[in-house]
This record gives structure tokens, C-alpha cells and sequence, in this order.
């Protein structure tokens, strides 16, 4: 988790990324910035995310990305 929040961070800084649960409700994530995560979440934990997995529901928290991230690799 903490690798994540430091990508995040690193995309988007000034966010409270161990408590907010509306990161893309609430534009905290706009859509360059999801499509800049994807990308380093790829490279760092070499994952593929398929198209069909970048929804909000998958990028609304640090958690539900974490969880996102975890799900990908059991898959792998």
C-alpha cells in the first residue's frame, strides 16, 4: 500500500489518500491523471489492467485500487 500511495501522491499530490473514498467522484482523479496511474501501476507491479477494470468503482479509494492491484496479480 505504500508504494501506492507514493505513485499517487507522485501524480496527484495534496489529497488525503488513506481516507478518501470519493478520489473520482469528487475529481481528485480526473481522467489523465486515472489514465497516468494505469500506466505506472503497470510498471511497478507489473500487472496488466485490462480496459474493462478502469471504472470509478476501481479507482474511488487507495484501497479500492490496492484491492484492484492484489485481485490482478492472484489473476495473473
Amino acid at each position: 500500500m505504500e508504494q501506492l500511495i507514493k505513485i499517487l501522491e507522485d501524480i496527484q499530490p495534496n489529497a488525503d489518500y488513506e481516507n478518501c473514498t470519493t478520489l473520482v467522484d469528487d475529481h481528485i482523479l480526473d481522467s489523465l491523471s486515472i489514465l497516468s496511474l494505469v500506466a505506472e501501476l503497470e510498471d511497478e507491479f507489473d500487472i496488466l489492467i485490462p480496459t474493462v477494470e478502469i471504472i470509478p468503482n476501481n479507482f474511488n479509494s487507495a484501497k479500492q485500487i490496492h484491492a484492484l492491484i492484489v485481485r490482478l496479480r492472484e489473476e495473473g
